[in-house]
C-alpha cells in the first residue's frame, strides 16, 4: 500500500498532467487511485483523444511536461500506432486512448474498486466533479 504523502504527491502530479492533456483538447479525463487497491503505482490518468494524431499530440505534450517538470519518464508504449499510448512516470501511469479502444479495454471497469476523480472540462460541457 502506498503512503498518504506519496498518494497526495501522485494525485497532484496527475492533476497537473490532466491540465496538460486538456490543453491539447484531451477529453473524458479520469484519475484512478490505483495505489489504494494495488501497490505497483499510485495513480492512473485516463485520457481520450479523437484520432491517432490527436492521441500522439496529447502524448507528446504530457511527455515533454514530464521531462521538464515532474521527474521524467520511465517508458512509453504504443506511440507509433496512436491507438493507446501508455506513459510510465513511476507514481502516475498515463493512458491516452482513442475512445473506441478505451471502451473496449474498459480500465475504469477493470479497476472499479479504485477511487476515481473525473476532471471537469469546461469546453466539452462535462458534468463530472471537478478535482480539488
Amino acid at each position: 500500500m502506498v503512503s498518504l504523502n506519496s498518494l497526495k504527491d501522485a494525485k497532484k502530479k496527475a492533476r497537473h498532467l490532466a491540465e496538460t492533456a486538456l490543453g491539447k483538447k484531451g477529453f473524458n479525463l479520469i484519475i484512478l487511485e490505483i495505489g489504494k487497491v494495488n501497490p505497483f503505482t499510485d495513480c492512473f490518468l485516463l485520457v481520450s483523444g479523437r484520432s491517432d494524431r490527436h492521441v500522439q499530440a496529447i502524448a507528446d505534450a504530457v511527455y515533454e511536461d514530464l521531462k521538464k517538470t515532474k521527474g521524467g519518464v520511465l517508458g512509453v508504449e504504443g506511440y507509433e500506432e496512436g491507438k493507446w499510448v501508455l506513459i510510465d512516470a513511476g507514481d502516475v501511469i498515463i493512458h491516452i486512448f482513442q475512445e473506441t479502444v478505451r471502451r473496449y479495454y474498459d480500465l475504469e471497469g477493470l479497476w472499479i474498486d479504485a477511487p476515481s476523480q473525473v476532471i471537469k472540462d469546461e469546453d466539452e460541457g462535462n458534468t463530472g466533479k471537478e478535482v480539488a
